[in-house]
């Protein structure tokens, strides 16, 4: 399939984006699905999406005994990454950021709501159904003193902009996949990749709540359905990355709080 103008695939007209309620009407599109700013190959997509497995299995297995150390992991869980991107798209690895402005503040405290609404909804429903697992991490929140409870909230920001990283790169390469490969429309397209970007960060929650599938599909992969629109809207990763920092910040800050006071944590 060649190259039309702009070096896009095929050209993209006002019918092939979602309303305003999905997204805005600025004239920015996702990153390398069409040829803009280039194009990467299926292979070297793998390659990139294979740099995520890596970076998550260094997260998972790397020893964290303290807060403090796991800084390492979790620095190194967005980085290995981010570097297989720059490998294969040079100087335009960076389109998957841009400029963080009033609005986009705002629509990361939106999405951030949005996501704890729908947790607790989901949450309530699937507790009812299936047995949940508590997120360790959380739970022992404001248990290892002020350098560790400092260094957790410094490694969990780190930590969750990875997971937007783990999780939008994929979406990515789905979304030129199905485009640019085989052919379906953009809306198709980034419907399909949503859901598949949902199911693999699901996937990778299954270690953290005892391989419990119900907890990890349904009700993680409802709250990566809110952090993904945050993109597909703004197709920044940054404000996807700050809604999911708000939305779990409020969980640990909840935990510290309970602990400072006696209380019991709310439940993740």
């Amino acid at each position: 399939m060649g190259f039309t103008e702009r070096g896009r695939i095929r050209p993209l007209t006002e019918r092939d984006r979602f309303g305003r309620a999905i997204e805005r009407r600025d004239g920015v599109d996702f990153p390398f699905y069409d040829g803009v700013p280039l194009e990467i190959s299926p292979w070297r997509w793998v390659a990139v999406w294979a740099s995520c497995l890596v970076g998550l299995v260094v997260l998972t297995w790397f020893p964290q005994p303290d807060n403090l150390i796991a800084v390492v992991p979790r620095t190194l869980f967005i980085a290995i990454p981010l570097i297989a991107l720059a490998l294969v798209a040079g100087r335009h690895w960076a389109a998957v950021f841009r400029r963080v402005g009033v609005r986009d503040v705002l629509a990361m405290v939106l999405f951030a709501l949005l996501n704890i609404a729908v947790t607790f909804t989901v949450g309530a429903i699937v507790a009812l159904l299936f047995p949940v697992s508590a997120n360790t991490t959380v739970a022992a929140a404001g248990d290892g003193g002020l350098l560790d409870t400092v260094a957790l909230y410094l490694g969990s920001g780190i930590q969750l902009v990875g997971e937007e990283v783990f999780t939008l790169l994929p979406f990515l390469a789905v979304l030129y996949l199905l485009f640019a490969k085989a052919g379906l429309s953009r809306r198709a397209a980034v419907l399909l990749a949503w859901l598949a970007s949902a199911l693999w960060f699901g996937a990778a929650h299954l270690p953290t709540y005892d391989w419990n599938f119900a907890q990890s599909f349904l009700i993680i992969g409802s709250a990566r359905i809110a952090f993904t629109l945050a993109y597909i809207r703004t197709k920044n990763l940054w404000v996807a990355a700050g809604a999911h920092i708000i939305n779990d910040w409020v969980f640990i800050t909840a935990a510290v709080v309970g602990v400072a006071v006696g209380a019991p944590a709310l439940p993740r």
